[in-house]
């Protein structure tokens, strides 16, 4: 699992260190990660083969022409970018990909299980505050809602 969060400088070149543990988990038919606009969130989202494969067959599961299908391919697939390691464990980060989502210096690598994000990082400041939030509120509700089905009281 993609786990903890590193902050990591982009270089001139736009080359970013993966952490060790995430180019680990990377483990493919290439030696490298692949990358796409996060549909989520204002970010890239990457991973593995296993994210790849999850991907596919979430589209493979809509018949063809079916727009969600569509705009999961555009999204997704059409997005993709394949970013292999080199010798110093760094992916260079495509030049539209950081246009799109202001990766000029610092960044953020967010692992999420089965995925990674990465963001620019006063705007993952943000998002993280919003989530954490989002988070309590969330688990608060859960607590009651499980506390009153205890005590019958859920209907």
């Amino acid at each position: 699992m993609f786990v903890s969060t590193f902050e990591k400088q982009l270089d001139a070149k736009r080359r970013l260190v993966v952490p060790q543990e995430f180019r680990a988990l990377a483990s493919g038919p290439f030696d490298g990660v692949v990358c796409f606009p996060s549909i989520e969130a204002d970010c890239i989202e990457g991973g593995g083969k296993a994210l790849f494969d999850r991907y596919n067959g979430l589209i493979e599961e809509l018949e063809f022409g079916d727009p969600l299908r569509s705009a999961l391919e555009v999204s997704v697939l059409g997005g993709m970018a394949r970013l292999s390691f080199d010798t110093a464990g760094r992916v260079t980060l495509p030049e539209s990909l950081c246009d799109l989502f202001g990766l000029t210096d610092w960044v953020v690598i967010v692992g999420l299980g089965d995925r990674f994000q990465i963001w620019e990082r006063e705007a993952f400041q943000a998002h993280r505050s919003a989530q954490r939030e989002l988070a309590r509120e969330g688990l608060a509700k859960m607590r009651a809602d499980q506390r009153a089905a205890r005590l019958g009281l859920a209907g």
